[in-house]
């Protein structure tokens, strides 16, 4: 995204969580009718192509790859996230000075330590360029001075680690089903005007393998994941001050998407998803098609925000319950995206409370409206 102050600041390098994104985010499958999906007159979706649309986008204003997972170490469950983002800053690449940015990188990662009751988090920014940041084309290459995320035959392979929050991650992660297209093909629908679209495609169900430091003290892991990578010109529709989503792995081997983008009332502008039953193709959701409703609000000491962490979630998949496992999961980027927001480890659960996925909710919007 593209609300960052003052890019060249090192001192944004330092201890705030970034925000990803993110537009924009299987028991009891319906088995009625399903809506079919379409992109509005005027936009032309165009086919995504592999494995040239794992890579960078720089033409795009904005982009990121966004990892979000659970992992099992030692009998103790911990959530994890890793995001790179990529920002067309609307600098000429053709710029005289070898020092003008033109495109910038923000990677951010965090730990929700449900032992400790704590989330641990970090960022980094630099500008594209001098062996330091990389955002490449034509395949997930990305690094942000020892930070990296890359794609190579076929895997993924993650590795962070901040001495400033503790903690440290060095990741495998292994595709276990196809690419899953979000909206028509790859193109989703992401507000009511025409051209707020994005192309966006998931990775539900990775299989994860590596080793998580926690203080020094490193713990083989062995987990699921979920990765989003989508890019975009369009900004934030005037009317939202926020959205909640979440990215679901269900336990049955499906995978669950459902977001909305929320007025200052509360209420919702614009809202969609997705799901996939194991083996079968994905089903897209209409917009009124998904409704979220809140639950219980936890009030965060840092920032006083009310942070639903309980939810109903209704879609023609069924109804679900989602519930945070650590209520703090809140992260303060204001030294960079000027935003407060939730992110964390959440479970989900069927209409008689069991649990039937696991996987990350997103909230923006709460402490202030964000402003893109």
């Amino acid at each position: 995204m593209d609300p960052f102050q003052d890019p060249n600041n090192p001192q944004h390098a330092a201890t705030h969580g970034i925000r990803r994104r993110t537009l924009l985010c299987s028991a009891a499958l319906a088995s009625a009718a399903w809506p079919v999906y379409a992109v509005p007159a005027g936009v032309h979706p165009r086919p995504l192509e592999f494995p040239a649309d794992f890579g960078s986008h720089p033409d795009t204003r904005t982009e990121w790859w966004y990892v979000t997972g659970a992992l099992h170490a030692a009998g103790q469950l911990h959530g994890f996230q890793i995001t790179f983002f990529r920002s067309r800053t609307g600098v000429s690449a053709t710029h005289p000075s070898r020092f003008a940015a033109s495109q910038l990188v923000f990677a951010h990662a965090a730990v929700s330590d449900l032992r400790q009751g704590r989330l641990r988090h970090d960022q980094r920014i630099a500008r594209a360029g001098f062996g330091i940041a990389q955002a490449a084309e034509g395949e997930t290459a990305l690094r942000l001075h020892d930070w990296q995320l890359r794609r190579d035959i076929g895997r993924y392979r993650a590795q962070v680690a901040s001495e400033l929050g503790g903690f440290g991650l060095d990741l495998t992660l292994a595709p276990t089903q196809p690419l899953l297209l979000q909206g028509d093909a790859g193109t989703s629908r992401k507000g009511p005007m025409p051209e707020q679209v994005s192309h966006y495609y998931s990775e539900p169900q990775l299989a994860v393998d590596g080793t998580l430091t926690l203080d020094a003290r490193a713990l083989p892991v062995r987990g699921k994941a979920w990765l989003d990578h989508e890019w975009s010109d369009s900004l934030l529709d005037a009317q939202a001050v926020g959205w909640d989503w979440i990215g679901m792995n269900l336990d049955d081997g499906g995978a669950l998407t459902a977001f909305r983008l929320r007025r200052a009332d509360g209420s919702a502008l614009w809202a969609g998803g997705s799901v996939r039953a194991a083996g079968q193709p994905v089903r897209n959701f209409a917009a009124d098609d998904v409704r979220f409703a809140p639950g219980r609000r936890w009030t965060s000491p840092a920032s006083r925000a009310a942070y639903p962490v309980e939810w109903r979630v209704d879609t023609p998949a069924g109804q679900f319950g989602v519930k945070a496992l650590l209520d703090n999961q809140e992260l303060d980027s204001r030294a960079s995206t000027g935003a407060i927001y939730w992110e964390g480890l959440s479970e989900l659960l069927d209409a008689s409370g069991r649990r039937v996925g696991l996987g990350y909710l997103e909230m923006t919007g709460y402490a202030s409206a964000l402003r893109l």
